[in-house]
């Protein structure tokens, strides 16, 4: 557990991290610690969360009739950038899972949030992506970049390594938010820790990267697992009517289906691969020339690389 880093300090950690940082007026005093008589602190890790929305960063700060702001200590726009909205005590993660906040705090693996039985505005900083969240929206290369770029920072700064930030839908239970993989986004942040920073000088604005050119350590597209699609496959059509084993993979190979015409926007974006979903993607088996059980609809490595690939909307790992 760590004392939170003051207002300087964090625009400090985030510029060195090759971030360029905006500043709301009066975010280096706004917070809830007066209103709640909690202050912020000590501070265990970041959440990371989507906004469900678009043009939300006053929102964001001003909160709304039912949820007083801040409601995020930083807002990250699709191409607006990164901008400072609080400093302290933030409404952003609600009522959480205490065992998940232990797994951050030793660094472990997250459990399953079961419960909510904790306060986690209490000890976390909070990011919000401005993102519809359904999982139709994309988060441009460059947003998803900078969201790894200011994890890493607050990490690198308090000494954490990647096993330090979550997603809002793994200390929440009922949360989707968001709506990217965790595990993916913190294989990046771990790389990202993995090069060498050195701190700007008081006199030199940070380098920031061309548009050319993507920070080390970050995946130009998403990437989906293999073995957990295949999971996804076989395990919700037989589920409830929605059932969710992998969301964000199911997401990107039903966008896939619906470029190339398998599957019709109406049963995508939803993130079960349902029984409609395994129809679809048998038609792309037999569109590549694979029949019987190859063709069954669930998915291979060859079959979905090459989805992959001809959309161009993701890369497969196994």
């Amino acid at each position: 557990m760590d004392t939170p880093l003051s207002a300087a300090k964090t625009l400090d950690a985030l510029k060195a991290e090759g971030l360029t940082v905006h500043e709301h007026s009066g975010w280096t005093t706004h917070n809830r610690d007066s209103a709640t008589g909690k202050a912020f602190g000590p501070v265990i890790g970041v959440l990371i969360h989507h906004t469900a929305g678009h043009g939300d960063r006053e929102l964001c700060y001003n909160g709304r009739s039912d949820l007083p702001g801040p409601l995020c200590h930083t807002w990250l726009g699709k191409t607006d950038g990164l901008w400072m909205l609080a400093h302290g005590r933030a409404n952003h993660a609600g009522a959480v899972d205490l065992d998940v906040l232990n797994a951050l705090r030793a660094e472990k693996k997250l459990p399953n949030d079961n419960q909510a039985n904790a306060d986690g505005n209490d000890c976390l900083y909070g990011l919000e992506i401005e993102n519809l969240g359904n999982g139709k929206d994309p988060y441009p290369d460059a947003q998803y970049h900078q969201a790894v770029l200011w994890a890493a920072a607050l990490c690198r700064a308090h000494g954490w390594s990647e096993k330090s930030v979550a997603g809002h839908k793994e200390v929440q239970p009922g949360k989707v938010d968001p709506s990217f993989d965790m595990d993916d986004f913190r294989a990046d942040v771990k790389k990202q820790l993995a090069v060498t920073k050195t701190a700007p000088s008081k006199t030199t604005k940070p380098s920031t990267p061309s548009k050319t050119t993507k920070p080390t350590g970050t995946a130009s597209k998403p990437r989906v697992d293999l073995s957990r699609l295949i999971e996804a496959a076989q395990a919700d059509p037989a589920r409830k009517q929605g059932h969710v084993t992998y969301m964000a993979g199911t997401n990107l190979t039903e966008a896939a289906l619906v470029k190339l015409g398998y599957l019709a926007k109406t049963y995508a974006g939803d993130g079960s691969f349902g029984s409609t979903t395994v129809a679809a993607y048998a038609k792309w088996q037999h569109h590549l020339g694979y029949t019987g059980a190859e063709a069954n609809g669930i998915p291979g490595k060859i079959s979905l690389s090459r989805l992959g690939d001809r959309t161009g909307l993701f890369n497969v790992v196994a």
